[in-house]
């Protein structure tokens, strides 16, 4: 167990490791706290120097950087760590919004706590909560993901296991593969399950697009899509899981089918071999044979 206070009890010869989060489109949406913190600091952990170095000159920051990166972290945190305890103070940032959400960054928090060191977070902006509040979709409960597997086959995996979940989902995604995980997404969730695309978040050509999942499909079909995106899916509910369940379900062989419902509705294989029948329409001794003799 560990309590940190903050702001009491403050040991001189250690340092503070600060999470300061930068805009995730617009400049202005960078606290006053947080321009101090970044000045005040001896140090600036960047994700991509060049990118923050922008961010630096336009608000006169001079505090020279350090990478910390996905591709660099297991040789810089301990570094970095050893300034901290040499009493440097440090801020961490990403390119884009908080650092550690979909960024680099959770490690060196890991590290810095490990060695007692004081983690202090400066609130900020966020694209899923920015992207959550103005969707339309009921705000909470809500679960944020993060970015899905790039590979189908992982990805309907996940969306299978969040298939019940019953609260307003995040998701982060590129413009490059957002159709195409819409696509994914109505397969498992079924077409009308309402959604909203944000896109361009706190820039120019900010952007919403609500409506279901096949209403969207259309809609990026023909208009395309640019900037990187979030997507705000409606949570489950007792009546679309078990429609959405039977939509994806007659896409599958007899076997598959029961056994997802094994899998969604925890359900034995009798239960399973049962509603299948039931929901084909077919003799459950069908079912029973195909599944058995797999």
């Amino acid at each position: 167990m560990q309590v940190q206070r903050s702001f009491k009890d403050n040991q001189s010869e250690i340092g503070i490791l600060y999470l300061v989060p930068t805009p995730i489109g617009n400049l202005e949406d960078m606290t006053f706290r947080a321009v101090s913190c970044l000045k005040e600091v001896d140090k600036i952990a960047s994700e991509d120097t060049r990118n923050t170095q922008k961010l630096l000159n336009h608000f006169d920051i001079a505090v020279k950087q350090i990478s910390l990166h996905e591709h660099n972290f297991k040789e810089r945190v301990p570094e970095l760590v050893g300034m901290l305890l040499d009493g440097l103070t440090i801020a961490q940032v990403s390119d884009a919004g908080m650092p550690s959400i979909s960024d680099p960054g959770h490690e060196l928090v890991l590290a810095a706590i490990e060695a007692n060191i004081k983690v202090v977070a400066l609130p900020g902006a966020s694209a899923g909560i920015t992207a959550l509040i103005a969707s339309g979709i009921t705000p909470q409960p809500f679960l944020f993901y993060g970015f899905l597997a790039r590979k189908a086959s992982q990805q309907k995996k996940e969306l299978l296991e969040l298939n019940q979940q019953h609260a307003t989902m995040i998701f982060y995604e590129s413009p490059y593969r957002v159709l195409k995980t819409l696509q994914t997404m109505k397969e498992i969730f079924g077409e009308n399950r309402l959604v909203t695309v944000c896109r361009e978040l706190t820039k120019i050509h900010e952007e919403y697009v609500r409506g279901t999942i096949a209403e969207l499909i259309i809609h990026f079909s023909q208009a395309g899509v640019k900037g990187e995106c979030c997507i705000i899916v409606q949570a489950s509910t007792e009546e679309n899981i078990q429609d959405e369940t039977e939509e994806y379900g007659l896409s599958l062989s007899l076997p598959e089918h029961v056994d997802l419902l094994i899998t969604e509705q925890s359900l034995t294989s009798k239960e399973a071999i049962k509603e299948v029948a039931k929901i084909r329409h077919i003799k459950k001794q069908d079912v029973y044979r195909q599944y058995h003799d797999q």
